[in-house]
């Protein structure tokens, strides 16, 4: 009988590197599958797969994929595991890797779909498709003559079309506002920069602002020259926002908590069964180092000055930044409690791109704290619903309503501070979710893309007036107010829609301030780039209000 498909899986070699929420980087001395005796006799339980495997493919009555029957096993398996570890095929395994490392090959541009056509948001800077010329407020209609305009084409379809190994060329359609007729670009694909970093701008005098969407490949990179530019621009102190950061690679997460510890600060530690303790500590050659004895437990505040603010969807690789920080009380934390992930998971990488991720080790944060909130083997679903079982118990709005269990305190290292283990990592100073802000009226309306699609559409027929009235964003910031023929059409569209409102004009009433800056932070973006964006949506960001306070 031929080798059974799973027998060559579970003999594929090895690849040790990644770990993490999507993936984190980090060697273990564990041994591989290849040292790992695989003892196929007849009692063996792999023996009993791979028998129960070829008697399926064999002899079941009617014919089955032997690859998908496999898949199935694998995921039957790990199912029964802790919610991180998890089976993906080699289409999913690219897709999850790829915004962490770095890059695609593609077209470059920011795009969205408006009334099912292609509109180009902003053209990648220095990419393929603004070296040809194609610019923001374009409409690409067709590719390669096949159009994608007005055929109710999906978009993954459509990136499907544009994107393409580097050096290979695709001709574009282009429509045009003011110009008759389709233009036409030949565009040569190309290496594609995947920006995680997602704004860095002074958001006072002397107060830096970094926000990090995500820890991956060029995070740290971003992150230095994102910081000296705030340097240049006199930061004294810095804000470090890691509101939403789901993690990522382990090693850009301790690369940039490198900068704020001095040497030989121990800023995570991983250990499980199989995998011996490992420590990741501080070089000593940060540029955010500390300048004063408060470092050294002493009262006042160390220079340059850090805040990092987090939230209920802060984890992983964040998680380990703000644990750090908080443990060798190097600065404080703000917001609300993370959300405690503290698996490291192994990937083992299969011939034909598929993955396995399993879960090899804990990590810990200096203090010793395991940031992994408790979880029940192969209950996933009430895992998940984690985050809204906080919100039911109130503790997205009270501090009052976190209670941990005394065998869960551990202390900072230098000034002996009490902090908790057992689930993630609870803020120095809490604020609360405001529900006031986000009212049901809003979120129908961004659920229902109004928001988005009026944006675009008001981008799009007055963007060269914009862009001639407001030379730069900080006047446009100082000067431009949201116009009430742009707020009448998302209410013209929310009844077309039959958006259901209880009281119409106390929830429009509520709903107004929001909605307001968040299109005016829209409209920044499409004028400019994303740290306007946020340079606008932070005013009403209650986390980042109570962070300037503390300056």
């Amino acid at each position: 009988m031929k080798t059974s498909y799973l027998l060559k899986k579970l003999l594929a070699p090895s690849l040790i590197g990644r770990v993490g929420v999507g993936l984190l980087f980090l060697s273990f001395t564990a041994p591989s599958l290849a040292q790992m005796r695989l003892n196929l006799g007849s009692e063996s339980p792999i023996r009993k797969l791979q028998i129960a495997e070829m008697a399926i493919n064999n002899l079941y009555v009617d014919s089955v994929d032997e690859q998908k029957l496999v898949e199935d096993g694998i995921r039957g398996m790990i199912e029964k595991l802790d919610p991180h570890s998890a089976y993906s095929t080699a289409k999913e395994t690219k897709a999850m890797n790829e915004p962490l490392q770095g890059s695609f090959e593609g077209i470059g541009v920011q795009f969205n779909m408006v009334e099912d056509t292609l509109l180009v948001i902003q053209p990648v800077l220095g990419g393929p498709s603004e070296k040809v010329g194609i610019l923001a407020g374009d409409r690409i209609v067709t590719v390669n003559d096949s159009a994608i305009a007005g055929v109710k084409m999906s978009k993954e379809e459509i990136m499907k079309r544009l994107r393409g190994k580097k050096g290979t060329k695709v001709e574009l359609g282009i429509v045009r506002r003011g110009i008759n007729g389709h233009l036409k670009f030949t565009v040569t694909r190309d290496k594609i920069p995947v920006h995680t970093l997602d704004a860095a701008y002074m958001i006072r005098p002397e107060v830096g602002y970094i926000r990090i969407g995500s820890f991956g490949a060029t995070t740290f990179d971003e992150f230095m020259d994102a910081y000296r530019k705030l340097q240049d621009q006199h930061a004294t102190s810095l804000i470090l926002d890691l509101q939403d950061n789901g993690g990522g690679y382990l090693q850009s997460a301790v690369q940039i908590a490198n900068q704020f510890l001095q040497h030989g600060d121990l800023i995570v530690y991983t250990q499980g069964r199989s995998v011996p303790r490992q420590e990741f500590k501080a070089e000593g050659n940060g540029l955010l180092i500390p300048t004063s004895s408060s470092a050294a437990g002493t009262q006042g505040e160390a220079l340059p000055r850090v805040i990092v603010l987090v939230n209920e969807y802060t984890a992983s690789a964040a998680e380990i930044v703000s644990g750090a920080i908080q443990d060798q009380d190097r600065g404080i934390v703000i917001g609300r409690r993370t959300f405690g992930k503290g698996l490291v998971q192994r990937p083992i990488e299969f011939s034909d791109g598929s993955m396995i991720r399993l879960t090899v080790a804990h990590y810990y944060t200096p203090s010793g704290r395991c940031i992994q909130k408790p979880y029940v083997k192969g209950e996933s679903k009430e895992y998940a619903e984690d985050i809204e079982k906080r919100f039911k118990h109130g503790e997205l709005y009270s501090a009052d309503s976190i209670h941990f269990e005394d065998s869960l305190k551990t202390y900072t290292l230098r000034r002996h501070r009490p902090v908790y283990g057992g689930g993630g990592i609870m803020p120095d100073i809490f604020v609360p979710l405001d529900t006031l802000q986000y009212t049901p009226l809003h979120r129908q309306l961004a659920a229902k893309s109004i928001i988005i699609n009026a944006n675009l559409q008001y981008v799009d027929q007055n963007r060269k007036q914009l862009q001639s009235r407001y030379k730069t964003f900080e006047q446009f910031n100082r000067e431009f107010e949201v116009p009430q023929t742009l707020i009448d059409k998302i209410k013209a569209q929310a009844e077309k829609d039959k958006i259901k409102i209880k009281n119409p004009d106390e929830e429009w009433q509520q709903t107004m301030p929001m909605l307001r800056t968040q299109l005016k932070a829209l409209i920044a973006r499409d004028l400019w780039d994303m740290s306007e964006y946020f340079a606008v949506m932070n005013q009403q960001n209650h986390i980042v209000q109570r962070a300037l306070k503390e300056f």
